[in-house]
């Protein structure tokens, strides 16, 4: 098990450029794959999650070179998949194994796709409901990973109601709807992340969208085109909170993706007072970028709108940080969807505030935050090994007079592995032990 030690540190200044989006890195290698010719992606995450995604597409008989961020795809087309040889191993990654499940309960091959102990206990009764719904086959263990998809199914397209506003979901039911006969339609309660549906119509897909309702017909082609990554704001947001609580930061994060399916996290920070300005705004391949310049400020508590919620699902452990440096209260509701991420998100950024002395009370869908001082830490922070706790703590240390320990880092390389590099390059001082 690795740990992080981030020592007390007051400053941040420079330039940074975080890694390149872990969604659209993901859709990049299953959707460049399932198209005719050569597609072109730069700015690629080197992280383990993307990189599950794209052994496994090799797995299937999918030609994919590597150098560096950038990754060139032989597609097969969107029937030229073959059967793997073995599992597919999808490691710690959720999108991983819930886009891929509607992608694959179309195949004429059975296969089975597998994870490490965190993904193992997450839920895909969300995906196999639906996917069931259309005419798949798929077993599990109670819900739970290892799935079992048995090949040769011919689905049909449905009108599928999301229960809980998931990108994933959404996107799991969309992809199997490109084999399904028939219209598929995806209606969701709120928005969430429409990477799927920007980068299927970048490839010449025709999905319709009207408020919130997509739909799309199977049988059509995808054709290769080339991919630029963003920044992705998932990874941007840690630097955003930590040049935000820092006694004197002055950042830039060039080239972040402003999709506004995901800008939650910045509608929030600017809400509780952050100095934060968007400048160069800019459109390559279908995706918002921007710079983002963020300076130290005074925070004050505030009631997170609901309506934020899906769209900064993954960055709320960063603004639990926000909160706990802010003046007054922070509450946060209508975010169940935080209890089956890689951990109970709400619980262990709870658990670990308590031993940095920061008074909160959890709520079924949401938390309390009660803005204070960070006291010396009364024990070790263990993050469940996830990617998101590890990383916000780490920040954290920028208001601490004391060194934060946290346990169980490793899992920091599935989306963000230059995170240490870059946090010492600002001004940090983190070390992995």
């Amino acid at each position: 098990m690795s740990k992080f030690i981030a020592s007390p540190a007051k400053k941040l200044s420079g330039n940074l450029k975080v890694p390149g989006d872990k969604s659209i890195s993901h859709r990049s290698i299953m959707l460049g794959s399932l198209s005719q010719g050569v597609t072109k992606v730069t700015g690629f995450l080197e992280g383990e999650d993307a990189l599950s995604t794209l052994k496994a597409f090799q797995a299937m008989g999918v030609e994919i070179e590597r150098e560096g961020d950038c990754v060139t795809i032989h597609g097969v087309g969107i029937n030229g998949l073959k059967k793997p040889e073995n599992p597919l191993d999808l490691g710690n990654s959720g999108t991983s194994i819930r886009l891929m499940s509607g992608i694959l309960a179309a195949q004429e091959f059975d296969c089975e796709l597998i994870g490490d102990v965190s993904l193992s206990k997450r839920p895909m009764g969300r995906v196999i409901n639906p996917l069931t719904e259309m005419g798949a086959v798929i077993d599990s263990n109670d819900g739970k990973p290892p799935l079992k998809i048995t090949g040769g199914q011919n689905l049909t397209g449905i009108n599928y109601d999301l229960p809980v506003a998931s990108a994933q979901v959404k996107s799991c039911v969309l992809l199997a709807g490109l084999y399904a006969q028939g219209e598929t339609c995806v209606t969701e309660p709120a928005p969430t992340r429409d990477h799927t549906e920007r980068m299927l119509k970048g490839l010449g897909y025709k999905v319709r969208v009207t408020d919130n309702q997509m739909c799309l017909t199977g049988g059509g082609e995808l054709t290769a085109t080339e991919i630029q990554v963003p920044s992705d704001i998932s990874s941007a947001a840690f630097f955003m909170v930590a040049a935000s609580i820092a006694p004197q930061a002055d950042i830039t994060l060039l080239g972040v993706n402003i999709n506004p399916t995901r800008t939650g996290v910045i509608n929030i920070l600017q809400l509780m007072g952050a100095d934060l300005t968007l400048s160069n705004e800019r459109e390559i391949g279908g995706e918002l970028l921007a710079d983002i310049r963020i300076k130290s400020s005074k925070l004050t508590g505030i009631h997170i709108p609901e309506e934020f919620v899906p769209l900064a699902i993954d960055e709320f452990p960063a603004v639990f940080i926000a909160a706990s440096c802010a003046e007054g209260e922070t509450v946060l509701t209508g975010a169940k969807e935080l209890r089956v991420k890689e951990s109970d998100r709400i619980q262990v950024m709870a658990d670990g505030l308590t031993t940095l002395g920061i008074k909160n009370t959890v709520l079924e869908d949401g938390i309390k935050i009660q803005g204070g001082e960070f006291q010396q830490p009364t024990g070790i922070i263990e993050s469940h090994h996830d990617h998101r706790i590890s990383m916000s703590f780490t920040v954290a240390s920028l208001r601490c007079d004391y060194p934060i320990e946290i346990n169980g880092v490793d899992n920091v390389m599935t989306s963000f592995p230059n995170f240490v590099e870059l946090a010492n390059a600002a001004g940090m001082s983190v070390a992995e032990v």
